[in-house]
């Protein structure tokens, strides 16, 4: 029998699904910096493809501290660069599958690096008869936590 964490965790990753439009925060040097991406997800990993040349690549590689925003869902976690897109097979065919033209416009590039986001802490609001949920999942932990968000008034 799954313990609460190992459900709760199951019941959100299907909610997200195998793709995700997602805002990415990378820091480096006391600079914070966000921007949309498109997202693969599999086994409660995050894949996303990007230009070495870019912030993004350079801020991950200096801290590779980053989190994900998906609708009400606030994903931290360790991202880590493995390797060029066309060398993972699945990756290519998943991203072409769902993201067709950013893949034929940017996945052969020389530049570019496929990374993985590994969560660490993942935190969500939902309601449940109006009344607003804070649902949290410290995945080291593995701890699941839920709290009722008392609204002032």
């Amino acid at each position: 029998m799954k313990n609460t964490y190992e459900e709760k965790l199951n019941e959100l990753f299907e909610r997200i699904g195998d793709h995700a439009e997602s805002v990415l925060a990378t820091s480096r040097s006391n600079r914070v910096s966000a921007r949309m991406m498109s997202v693969l997800i599999k086994d409660h990993i995050f894949y996303v493809q990007t230009d070495k040349t870019f912030r993004k690549y350079q801020d991950i590689r200096e801290n590779p501290q980053v989190a994900l925003c998906i609708g009400s869902i606030q994903i931290e976690g360790i991202c880590e660069d493995i390797g060029h897109p066309l060398d993972n097979e699945e990756f290519c065919s998943r991203f072409k599958h769902h993201y067709s033209s950013s893949y034929e416009a940017y996945s052969h590039l020389e530049e570019e690096r496929l990374l993985r986001m590994k969560p660490t802490f993942i935190q969500r609001w939902k309601y449940v008869n109006g009344q607003p949920i804070i649902e949290q999942y410290h995945i080291k932990e593995r701890e699941y936590l839920e709290q009722a968000y008392r609204c002032a008034g």
